[in-house]
């Protein structure tokens, strides 16, 4: 076998075996053991919600433990596959080789970024809430093809996207929208897309072809669960009910089901007009509600933190610029990441980003 080749195979074991050693083979196996013991139960769907976490839990466990243990047996059987197209003296097995182990790093590497995302609420699924800035008609257009990237980055992935809200811009596009991604550790993935965003190009909505730069903001909270105990008090609560709307404001609903939800004591305005009626609405809403509050506890407690660090770090300025004109780039402004295909990453391949910075961000944390 090639020197080097052998080389790269070894410290693809390597960096395989550190990524082992944080999963913990051991725990993962004794987990899903338990798990499958809690999905043989005769009564498991006497709880429904109950059900739906173990079953969910067991697929994403079984998953992982299978993509770990499937790239070990791969990488154990790639020095095999140079030997026996070594003794065959063929080419074309050897370039075959050479294809398996460029598809093992890249699937390595990926998996290497899953074992930084170790965060207190980096498992749960996220709550996405994307809002036009400045730039008006063109920013609430950006708004909604950011909206159309997360959405069809999830489906690439198969992953569940729920729509909690959409606000409608007058001319084009939305003025919010609120929505869930469902998918293991979708939160801490999608975590450091949070930011503004800036797309720079021709308007389509200028009748002289003008550049336009417009901005959009995305934020991104991590689901609440039952064990996370976010009091709300009904008497800080103001809750208006109104007609959902679609685009152009022409109305979907001929009652009032939409419910709009204001924190009085921090200000936090949440609304859901998605469900069938104003009771679920309210329901949903509160959810939301939680969420974001949740996460405010969470930065208020990782701004004593930073200060303590003496960090000025924020997360709330511009992070990636899309330029469609005058030349073709998508830029992340905090990793250096940069391709030269808007349309591909507006069409949802944010993946290279997505890593990135994570690991951008587990680098920033060490510093």
């Amino acid at each position: 076998m090639n020197p080097d080749v052998e080389a790269d195979i070894k410290d693809l074991s390597a960096t395989l075996s550190s990524i082992e050693a944080v999963l913990d083979l051991d725990a993962l196996r004794a987990a899903v053991a338990d798990l499958e013991d809690q999905a043989a139960r005769p009564d498991l769907w006497d709880d429904q919600e109950k059900a739906q976490k173990v079953t969910s839990a067991l697929s994403h466990k079984q998953g992982e433990l299978r993509r770990v243990t499937g790239l070990r047996e791969r990488l154990d059987d790639l020095p095999l596959l140079y030997e026996l197209a070594e003794e065959a003296e063929d080419a074309d097995a050897n370039a075959d080789a050479d294809n398996d182990r460029a598809k093992l790093r890249e699937e390595i590497a990926s998996l290497e970024v899953r074992t930084l995302l170790s965060g207190e609420y980096d498992e749960r699924n996220a709550l996405i809430t994307i809002r036009a800035e400045a730039g008006g008609v063109d920013a609430a257009d950006f708004a909604e093809m950011l909206l159309r990237m997360y959405s069809r980055w999830a489906e690439r992935h198969n992953y569940g996207v729920d729509v909690f809200d959409t606000s409608y811009a007058e001319e084009a596009g939305i003025k919010s929208a609120t929505f869930r991604v469902s998918a293991p550790y979708a939160y801490g993935t999608l975590s450091v897309e949070q930011g503004t965003h800036r797309l720079v190009r021709i308007s389509p909505f200028d009748n002289q072809g003008r550049r336009q730069t417009s901005f959009a903001g995305v934020e991104v909270v991590p689901v609440v669960e039952q064990t996370d105990h976010v009091e709300i008090d009904e008497k800080e609560l103001r809750v208006d009910v109104y007609r959902s709307s679609g685009p152009g404001g022409q109305g979907v609903n001929t009652t009032d089901s939409a419910v709009r939800l204001t924190h009085i004591p921090t200000g936090i305005v949440v609304s859901c007009q998605n469900e069938r009626s104003q009771l679920q609405n309210k329901a949903t809403a509160m959810n939301v509600l939680q969420a974001k509050l949740l996460e405010r506890r969470r930065q208020e407690e990782q701004a004593k933190m930073d200060a303590l660090k003496d960090s000025g770090s924020s997360w709330g300025n511009q992070m990636r610029s899309y330029v469609l004109h005058p030349y073709q780039m998508v830029k992340d402004l905090r990793t250096e990441h940069e391709v030269g295909n808007p349309s591909a990453v507006l069409d949802g391949e944010i993946d290279d980003f997505l890593e990135a910075g994570i690991r951008w961000r587990k680098q920033s944390q060490q510093a």
